[in-house]
């Protein structure tokens, strides 16, 4: 990867994805970004690859948007507003996109939640086709108490595990134990954080015993009818996204986090 924040392993017929910035709690800045869509683009034309798996490095599976990177863009959109609107709006389409593309990939993809997965992270696993989760892989999603919203979690939550969830996630900022998470259908199986990467290992063993065509036409098939009104949720998500960064809840949240305080809200 040219920003080395993800490391791609080919162990045939699996490959693997792992976001790699342990020393950010692998938060996900532009780079990642840029670095994700190239390997899932790499990956899909490996032919020995028949599987995914998608992991953190370390203990954290992904604390989310790296907000010191949106405080820091948050500083220079006070002094250009036509820059903000304009770079805002086109962070939240690069995000929409990735997200789109993983849901796309025509390869299962195993999710392997090694720890505690926070705000964006969560739209990674849940457009994953499995997710496999340790006793430690607690779910958040707290842009809210930054002034941001979670236009590309929500909808995806909502999908996986029903209007309910999100609420309780995006709108109340409720904290799931792995229990809680896997009882709602988020987590579809919880397993010992030492057997994780040897059960995503067996997952995909198992998904590579399939006709790699009749899983791709299967997964399109999926997208095209229960998913179809998912990619609509995703781009009105990326709208919503990027309208919030632009308004003054969003200025004090990332403000107050950069400064190391509680915001002071209006």
């Amino acid at each position: 990867m040219s920003n080395n924040t993800v490391e791609i392993k080919v162990t045939p017929p699996v490959g693997t994805i792992v976001l790699s910035r342990a020393d950010h709690a692998n938060s996900i800045n532009r780079a990642m970004v840029e670095d994700l869509r190239q390997a899932i683009g790499d990956l899909y034309q490996e032919k020995l690859v028949r599987a995914v798996i998608l992991t953190g490095a370390g203990e954290v599976f992904s604390d989310g948007i790296d907000l010191a990177e949106l405080a820091a863009d948050q500083a220079k959109a006070a002094d250009d507003p036509a820059w903000q609107h304009q770079e805002w709006g086109r962070q939240a389409d690069e995000l929409s996109d990735l997200i789109a593309e993983l849901l796309a990939f025509p390869k299962p993809v195993v999710a392997a939640v090694n720890g505690p997965a926070r705000g964006l992270a969560v739209a990674l696993l849940l457009a994953s086709d499995l997710v496999l989760a340790c006793d430690t892989a607690q779910l958040s999603v707290p842009n809210a108490r930054h002034g941001l919203v979670a236009g590309l979690v929500a909808p995806l939550v909502a999908y996986r595990a029903g209007a309910a969830a999100a609420s309780r996630l995006a709108v109340v900022g409720q904290t799931f134990d792995a229990a809680e998470a896997h009882r709602l259908g988020i987590y579809h199986e919880l397993v010992k954080h030492d057997l994780l990467w040897a059960r995503g290992m067996e997952v995909c063993q198992e998904c590579a015993a399939a006709a790699p065509q009749a899983v791709s036409l299967t997964k399109r098939l999926l997208m095209e009818t229960v998913g179809e009104k998912l990619l609509t949720d995703l781009a009105s998500g990326a709208i919503a996204t990027a309208t919030a960064r632009t308004t003054d809840a969003a200025s004090e949240g990332l403000k107050a986090y950069a400064e190391g305080r509680e915001p002071e809200w209006e």
